[in-house]
């Protein structure tokens, strides 16, 4: 929710050519059949190990228990079209077998998401909002950006919006263990659903688009004792080896496994993207009072931010250098606590004052639309930190985007296809944006009896999806270039931003609303 530079840097143009969507938008024809995959889950054996003939065939095989993953599962069982699907989702995380309500006095874990309002609303439709209710988390409605130069800042309010809140603060944990509660509600078994092992290997059905070269189609493994019907149905569909010895066949594989996804590499399809020469620390402080805004100031190495998560608590999400995360993260808790206070007020350079510029500004835009109520809101120093209360944690920062989502009987959502830097917190609502558009792809699939493993199906997901997620990393990866350089000209151009975000209000509504998730644009439309 940070000021928009009028141009993303040459990298990220480079990346949207790169990127371009590959799929026909060819129309999705209804096969001759009635759709044969809305078997009901009772149907299932009791025992995974020992299957019947016809269990181990599945309609939808999601690689990866995280959270698009399991967000992807709930919003196929509750739809009608597809809450009969077969689907199972593979991963040996045993955080899976967890499904009881955190308690909200603990102490937050670091690892904590901040989600849209847009988000909010796919959960709330899923019915897994609930859930999260029912555990900790933190709406914060007020928002302030600025940099280490005192050039300038920027105030957002949801009030500029006639809206109630920005965000919300949820730890990684609460957001799993909710879809986990909710998949628990929508399934009789749902153990049955989980597979906890490893994907060890595909197989694509022959002709994919992503031609793997040395795989072997299903039916050549096929048992020669077989029935031919049987053989030929198995030729269609994806064959997954898992790690515990079992085979699982399955009409459409979902890759959810992460920015190393296994699946992506096994199906062949190339990235673009590259690393950052930074890393972020992530960690938990407490401070004398409730902290209800979210702050981020840019440093000469990286943005930090502290994140409201609930009490007198916040998250703190640091960027650096990878040699500074290292000293940072060894050093004494005090010590640390200390930086983290020095970063966050008088440090690397002094606070935003008002000046004649900011006052004929505001005069000057005053007139333009409906005057935002933030744009009359001074500067603030945010609260300080008392005590460290979590490990540290860091982890090397990266920009990677798939040059294709989709190919024959295969959809890859969420890190899997994209990541992007974390400065705007924007990579798990993409993530969840994903899990939305593919369920709902899906369901369409079905209403006309569609494969729902067929591409010209899928590349509608691919096509929905790729422009909002390539529009969104070049903005990021904008941000992330303009803020690392220390440039006299350059430290004006980024003042000039803070000034216009701040009393333009026109482009401040907009700005916030593409980062709640409700426009496709950061500028004018």
């Amino acid at each position: 929710m940070t000021p928009t530079p009028a141009r993303a840097s040459a990298a990220a143009r480079s990346l949207l050519r790169r990127t371009r969507c590959f799929a026909a938008a060819n129309r999705i024809r209804p096969t001759a059949r009635a759709f044969s995959g809305a078997s009901n889950p009772q149907d299932r054996t009791e025992n995974i190990g020992s299957v019947k003939p016809g269990d181990d065939e599945l309609d939808i095989s999601i690689v990866g228990g995280g959270m698009v993953g399991l967000a992807v599962a709930c919003a196929l069982s509750n739809m009608p079209l597809t809450k009969h699907l077969r689907v199972a989702i593979i991963d040996s995380n045993p955080a899976l077998k967890s499904r009881a309500y955190l308690k909200k006095d603990g102490i937050p874990d670091s690892r904590v998401s901040t989600v849209t309002p847009a988000t909010i609303s796919f959960f709330r439709d899923i019915g897994a909002w609930e859930h999260i209710q029912q555990q900790r988390h933190a709406f914060f409605g007020k928002m302030q950006v600025w940099d280490y130069t005192g050039l300038g800042y920027t105030r957002y309010n949801a009030r500029d919006v006639c809206k109630e809140y920005l965000g919300c603060v949820v730890e990684n944990k609460v957001l799993c263990n909710s879809l986990l509660l909710r998949l628990q509600e929508q399934n009789e078994d749902i153990e049955k659903m989980i597979y906890p092992t490893r994907l060890v290997s595909l197989a694509f059905p022959s002709k994919s688009r992503q031609g793997a070269a040395g795989m072997k189609s299903p039916s050549t493994e096929a048992d020669p004792t077989s029935h031919t019907s049987e053989k030929l149905r198995r030729s269609n569909l994806v064959k997954l080896d898992l790690s515990d010895g079992q085979t699982l066949y399955s009409k459409l594989v979902v890759g959810a496994d992460g920015s190393k996804s296994n699946v992506r590499q096994t199906a062949g399809i190339k990235t673009s993207g590259w690393n950052y020469p930074q890393s972020a620390i992530i960690c938990t402080v407490e401070h004398i009072a409730e902290n209800d805004c979210a702050w981020q100031r840019f440093l000469p190495s990286g943005p930090i931010a502290l994140l409201p998560i609930g009490g007198n608590f916040s998250n703190i999400v640091w960027t650096m250098s990878p040699e500074e995360a290292s000293r940072h993260k060894s050093t004494s808790t005090e010590d640390f606590v200390k930086s983290v206070n020095h970063a966050l007020d008088f440090g690397y350079g002094p606070h935003p004052n008002s000046s004649s510029l900011d006052r004929y500004m505001e005069r000057l835009f005053s007139g333009i639309g409906d005057t935002a109520a933030s744009t009359k809101e001074c500067f603030e120093v945010p609260p300080k930190a008392i005590r460290l209360i979590s490990e540290r944690m860091a982890f090397p920062l990266s920009l990677m985007h798939s040059h294709d989502y989709v190919s024959k009987g295969l959809a890859l959502v969420g890190d899997a296809a994209h990541t992007v830097h974390p400065l705007a917190g924007q990579g798990v609502n993409l993530g969840f944006g994903d899990a939305a558009a593919l369920a709902n792809v899906i369901s369409e699939g079905v209403s006309v009896g569609a494969d729902i493993g067929d591409l010209s199906l899928l590349s509608r997901y691919e096509k929905d999806r790729k422009a909002a997620n390539v529009a969104m990393a070049a903005v990021l990866d904008g941000f992330q270039k303009m803020y690392s350089v220390d440039f006299g000209p350059l430290n004006v151009l980024r003042a000039a931003a803070f000034h216009g975000a701040q009393y333009i209000s026109p482009l401040k509504k907009n700005i916030i609303s593409y980062a709640m998730g409700h426009r496709k644009s950061p500028l004018f439309s």
